[in-house]
């Protein structure tokens, strides 16, 4: 099966975060316009200490202007790769870090409009090595829980990122054995 071939594209938006193209697409007889939001892939973070309890954070987002509970993630950096982002954004949002990081999934995060993947790992024996080294604009509180609480907190809408959710579900279903990841995340 064949896909929509492009007519033509423009950009519409060019931020460090993401781009915003507009195409005009055909299949068949069929044309259409489209609008494509480019960004770098994304990593998640699953922390657990070596007590077994889950380090969340509670990050202000500002799309929907209210907080939210999440585990630590953000964008994959040009020339990095996703493992280098997860222990980086680890670190830079709660302080913590793990002796090894490992691959538990990705995900396309919405591909009606998004081009990219969201990749997903877990830090086991993850410990409090510093202090958070936040971006501009990032508010978050640290804190942990138990993991069986997790899953009450998805099923109360606490936790009501779908990135996240995705996340914790890949955890749940390897009960913390990791994936083989391909050799371009490492």
């Amino acid at each position: 099966m064949s896909g929509w071939n492009i007519l033509e594209s423009n950009l519409l938006l060019d931020h460090p975060v993401l781009s915003v193209t507009r195409s005009r697409r055909r299949l068949g007889n069929h044309t259409g316009d489209f609008v494509t939001l480019h960004s770098p892939d994304w990593v998640n973070v699953v922390p657990v200490t070596p007590e077994g309890r889950v380090v969340l954070i509670k990050q202000w987002r500002h799309g929907n202007q209210d907080w939210a509970v999440e585990i630590p993630g953000g964008l994959v950096d040009p020339g990095e790769t996703p493992l280098r982002a997860a222990a980086r954004e680890l670190k830079e949002e709660t302080g913590y870090a793990a002796p090894e990081l490992t691959f538990l999934g990705k995900v396309n995060p919405n591909p009606a409009l998004f081009d990219n993947y969201c990749h997903t790992f877990l830090a086991l024996n993850a410990e409090l090595a510093g202090e958070p080294d936040l971006d501009p604009g990032e508010s978050i509180e640290v804190f942990q829980v138990e993991a069986a609480r997790l899953p009450g907190m998805v099923a109360s809408g606490e936790i009501d990122h779908c990135i996240v959710i995705a996340a914790l579900a890949f955890y749940w279903l390897h009960q913390g054995q990791s994936l083989a990841p391909d050799s371009d995340l490492l």
